[in-house]
């Protein structure tokens, strides 16, 4: 009447209960029925030849070698003597051929029934086996509509499961002044903010803001945060939802969230969609080996057919974030959808300080703390490792019963965080004395050779994993690696098993993991850096797709046998060299060596200072010959 839609009724979930009840209601009813009313008292086989013999038996019904019967008049019968008309009794397994006869001379009336257990129970077990089948449907139902967030019971329910599960549009509390660091990402998005606060400026002169922007970096980067922040500062609705939300059991169901997500954002133009792992739904499509998901590959459909129907006057910007780009497929990078990238780094040291400024707003910090230096301890840290940092050392610090957080519980949280807890362990005095020559070995290299990273402690404490480590700490942000480092860098991983060749005579399998560190170094300096002269600047890198992407399969190898062979030789070569410039170094400071490990066993950890002074002035490092580099 009012012109809204009809409800059309909708059944309780306490129905189909109900049902079933009344159905076993209706059997127990009719099993009555059936059931005489005057019960029937088991009796002895003998006594019953004495009532027949007596006269007193009017007829019986065989059953088998059941017998049921009915008396004359109500007697005493039963084991409690009760008074009443019918008994039941057996027949022997072995026969009694003189029943019959007796039963005609007394004239009682016999009949023959089918040896079952009477209709009341044939219906019982006719309608119980579909009864169970019914209930375990329905179970089933029930548990998976629960597990698709509700029932699929009309109309109404089915239009919320369609329904984009995107979290309601808000306009974000968050500011550009909330992320810190990312300037050079900030100045790219700045010009969106002017669009969605004044479109008509941009319309005027006939220019369209682009529909389409791609947040690309690595996990932890603030790419989430970035958008938020975007939408707080223009103050527009922002509509958030995760790319993995859109695919579901049922082919279908992923692209009519995709138009209900994108038919809400018109309606509250102007908006912000933010559709977070880009990467779960817009894979490249028909590639192959794990890339022919129906679901997934009509929602990527909808999706580009969503961003192509734009109208001119509808302000709605459409952000993704994925840290996997190489992945998505070209329709969704080409102009007029995701046309712009905006790549968001990792940060460097000034950009860790202004986080970490963000991060310890409401963290009370003692007088030591200094910001700077552990901005400078942290190289390669994300945003979010740094919020991870403060709150391991806020938590670390209300452990310990203080009121302030110190620059120690900075320094403990950054090593569990890079090497992982302390653990305690019964090392053998052997294996301790093999781990302190191993981790000074590394040491000693890394001091005395010029290009390599500045140390920061050296430890015998196993922690996560490791037995022991060392740190070093970059002084400047390297955006490239030179090949002078590269070199000294691999002889500082194969510094701890060459001192172990030098002073035990025998290597163990604690290089395990530098080995295979330096490996992959330098087959990365030979096949993609061309930092060797017998191979030359070619790219013979080993692929870098994955499985599920289906592309190396069907594509033959870029290079041959014989040029494979010729990387394998560099690569040895090149450990070898490295190998052999780090026992040089070793037996140069044989005795600085020595004094090192005796240090080192007797206090487990030492930092740059103690370091220094084991091994001499830093002035006075020596330049370590590398046998294949001038």
């Amino acid at each position: 009447m009012n012109g809204e839609p009809d409800k059309q009724p909708q059944f309780p979930p306490w129905a189909p209960y109900v049902l079933v009840g009344f159905i076993l209601a209706l059997i127990y009813l009719s099993f009555q029925q059936i059931t005489p009313r005057e019960p029937g008292y088991e009796i002895s086989y003998t006594r019953f030849k004495e009532l027949a013999g007596a006269g007193r038996v009017e007829e019986l019904q065989l059953r088998g070698y059941t017998i049921e019967g009915t008396l004359h008049s109500p007697e005493e019968i039963g084991p409690q003597r009760e008074i009443a008309r019918r008994f039941i009794t057996r027949i022997p397994s072995f026969g009694d051929e003189t029943l019959l006869p007796l039963l005609e001379s007394q004239g009682v009336k016999v009949s023959i029934a089918d040896e079952d257990r009477g209709r009341g129970d044939a219906l019982l077990f006719s309608f119980l086996p579909w009864v169970i089948l019914i209930g375990f449907f329905y179970w089933l139902f029930y548990r998976a509509s629960r597990a698709m967030g509700g029932r699929l019971g009309g109309p109404g329910e089915l239009k919320k499961f369609l329904e984009a599960p995107a979290k309601e549009a808000k306009v974000p509390e968050v500011s550009f002044d909330d992320v810190a660091g990312q300037e050079n990402a900030k100045r790219e998005v700045t010009e969106l903010v002017e669009f969605l606060k004044h479109p008509e400026d941009f319309q005027k002169l006939g220019a369209e803001a682009p529909r389409g922007v791609l947040l690309m970096g690595a996990p932890g980067t603030g790419k989430t945060l970035l958008a938020r922040a975007l939408a707080g500062e223009a103050g527009v609705p922002f509509f958030s939802i995760s790319g993995s939300e859109f695919i579901e059991v049922f082919v279908g169901v992923g692209a009519a969230r995709v138009r209900n997500l994108f038919e809400a954002a018109k309606k509250n133009a102007p908006s912000i969609v933010f559709v977070d792992e880009l990467d779960s739904v817009g894979r490249t499509r028909g590639t192959g080996l794990g890339g022919g998901h129906d679901e997934r590959e009509q929602t990527l459909n909808q999706i580009l057919a969503e961003m192509d129907g734009f109208s001119g006057h509808e302000a709605v910007i459409v952000l993704a974030a994925t840290n996997r780009p190489d992945v998505l497929d070209p329709a969704l990078l080409r102009p007029g959808r995701f046309d712009r990238h905006v790549i968001l780094d990792l940060p460097d040291r000034q950009d860790r300080v202004a986080i970490l400024k963000v991060h310890i707003r409401k963290v009370p910090l003692a007088d030591d703390v200094d910001l700077d230096k552990i901005a400078a301890g942290t190289p390669g840290f994300s945003g979010a490792d740094i919020k991870n940092l403060v709150n391991e050392s806020a938590m670390l610090a209300a452990r310990k019963k203080r009121t302030e957080v110190k620059m120690q519980d900075f320094e403990e949280s950054r090593d569990k965080l890079l090497l992982g807890t302390v653990r305690t362990m019964a090392i053998q005095p052997e294996e301790r004395h093999r781990l302190a020559v191993h981790e000074a070995g590394h040491t000693l290299v890394a001091y005395f050779l010029p290009n390599a990273d500045p140390l920061y402690k050296v430890t015998i404490i196993p922690r996560g994993r490791a037995l022991g480590g060392t740190q070093q700490l970059p002084e400047e942000e390297r955006h490239t690696l030179p090949e002078e480092y590269l070199r000294d860098r691999l002889a500082v991983i194969l510094g701890g098993r060459a001192a172990e060749k030098a002073l035990l005579d025998t290597v163990s399998s604690g290089a395990d993991d530098d080995i295979q560190q330096a490996t992959s170094l330098a087959r990365a300096m030979v096949g993609r850096w061309g930092m060797s002269e017998e191979i030359g600047p070619v790219d013979l890198r080993e692929s870098e797709e994955h499985p599920f992407l289906g592309r190396e399969i069907a594509q033959p190898r870029r290079y041959s046998e014989h040029s494979a062979e010729a990387v394998d030789h560099a690569v040895q070569t090149l450990l070898q060299q490295a190998e052999q410039r780090a026992q040089t170094v070793i037996k140069e400071h044989k005795a600085e060596l020595e004094h090192l490990i005796k240090t080192l066993k007797e206090n487990e950890t030492l930092h740059r200072e103690q370091i220094e002074h084991c091994l001499g002035p830093v002035d006075q490092k020596k330049t370590g010959s590398d046998p294949g580099f001038p």
